[in-house]
């Protein structure tokens, strides 16, 4: 008759460790891809930000606004122009274009950003606006489409949908006060652009419906968005 051993004490012991080292460095990646997608984040909302300031401080004008851009922005003979009424709107704002649009290209032509952008009437495209790590495009325009949708209108950064709450969350508490309907970190129901797109929920989903109205992380929401307040 043949014996048949179970496994010893040691063995289980050392299984069990190398089952706790590989569910811990499955933790420890996705907690690195998550600081990565935070810091890239953080620091393309920063760039932009400075970029528009910087615009601003040279031209006296906010880009896309700008209505002297083809006399005084290098290589931009042939851009669209704004009204100069010092919003950042669009054609469905009663702008005669979309500003929010332009703005990508007056940015570029006037090397505050790297990359090289063309205007197109809405919707966005890669060619005509920026992208966040979840390819949805950002919105650089003044209205009050952020927070619990009773804000006043406001030049603000958003930064485009299918982000997760706890992700905008981390942002949130990096930059401001953590909270989804104030500061200058607030939640957005922007839907992305490039048409289709599917617009965030706040209260109950991306945000606690009460206050303080936290982020949404015990169960993050796949779908959120946010917007830099300037």
């Amino acid at each position: 008759m043949r014996k048949h051993h179970g496994f010893t004490l040691i063995e289980i012991v050392i299984g069990l460790v190398m089952i706790g080292m590989l569910v811990g460095g499955v933790l420890k990646g996705q907690e690195l891809i998550t600081s990565a997608r935070v810091r890239n984040l953080v620091s393309q909302q920063d760039d932009i930000k400075g970029a528009v300031l910087g615009f601003f401080d040279r031209y006296r004008a906010y880009p896309g606004d700008y209505r002297r851009a083809r006399v005084t922005i290098p290589g931009c003979a042939e851009c669209a122009e704004g009204n100069n009424n010092g919003q950042i709107r669009s054609v469905a704002g009663g702008d005669a274009i979309d500003e929010h649009i332009a703005a990508w290209e007056h940015l570029s032509r006037a090397g505050f950003i790297n990359v090289s952008y063309t205007y197109a009437v809405s919707p966005e495209s890669e060619s005509s606006a920026p992208i966040n790590p979840y390819a949805r495009f950002l919105r650089l325009i003044h209205d009050n489409a952020y927070g619990n949708g009773a804000s006043p209108m406001r030049l603000n950064l958003k930064t485009g949908n299918q982000i997760p709450s706890d992700i905008l969350a981390e942002i949130d508490r990096k930059i401001d006060d953590g909270l989804a309907t104030s500061g200058t970190f607030q939640y957005s129901a922007y839907d992305g652009g490039g048409g289709g797109g599917t617009a965030p929920v706040g209260a109950g989903a991306c945000y606690v419906a009460a206050a303080l109205n936290n982020w949404m992380t015990a169960s993050p929401t796949a779908n959120c968005g946010g917007a830099i307040l300037f």
